[in-house]
């Protein structure tokens, strides 16, 4: 049985990886963009991951370019606007589709994750967010608007943790 661990990936910088990576972890997989609207939500993600990762925890940012094409840049130009202007830490990956023909297979399982309201299926915006627990199950599903560090988000991070 294959499991979202078991998903191939690849990091920005072409790198093969997979969620597997992050056994035992907590993870917090994001669909991001540069020049969004909700942009400003990397600072959340970044407090996140500063807050949990010595406790078994990572957001993984993901590029995407299928909400207004707000995220256009090259792999390169991504890492450098994450990493200056929001001083982003967390790993990232390729740019993905997240919807349509071409959905990336991890996005094919999570998007069969419900959210509070019960409702499954395409991803609405850019700064969808799943929670994976440490042995690969999608537990939880935000909607954009869902700011980071709300108390719902929180408080599934921290259901997941080691102490």
């Amino acid at each position: 049985m294959t499991t979202l661990h078991d998903i191939p990936l690849l990091t920005l910088d072409g790198a093969p990886t997979s969620l597997g990576e992050y056994r035992g972890k907590a993870v917090l997989v994001v669909n991001v963009a540069s020049k969004c609207g909700l942009t400003p939500q990397y600072e959340g993600l970044e407090r996140l991951q500063k807050r949990y990762a010595d406790r078994g925890f990572t957001v993984l940012g993901v590029p995407c370019n299928q909400f207004g094409g707000q995220e256009p840049g090259t792999a390169e130009e991504i890492q450098t606007f994450c990493s200056t202007t929001y001083g982003v830490s967390f790993p990232m990956l390729e740019k993905t589709d997240v919807n349509g023909v071409n959905r990336h297979p991890l996005y094919a399982e999570l998007t069969q994750v419900p959210d509070a309201a019960g409702e499954a299926g395409d991803i609405q915006w850019n700064f969808e967010k799943f929670l994976i627990s440490g042995t690969g199950e999608a537990v939880a599903r935000f909607r954009p608007r869902t700011e980071p560090e709300a108390a719902e988000v929180t408080g599934a991070i921290e259901a997941l943790l080691v102490s």
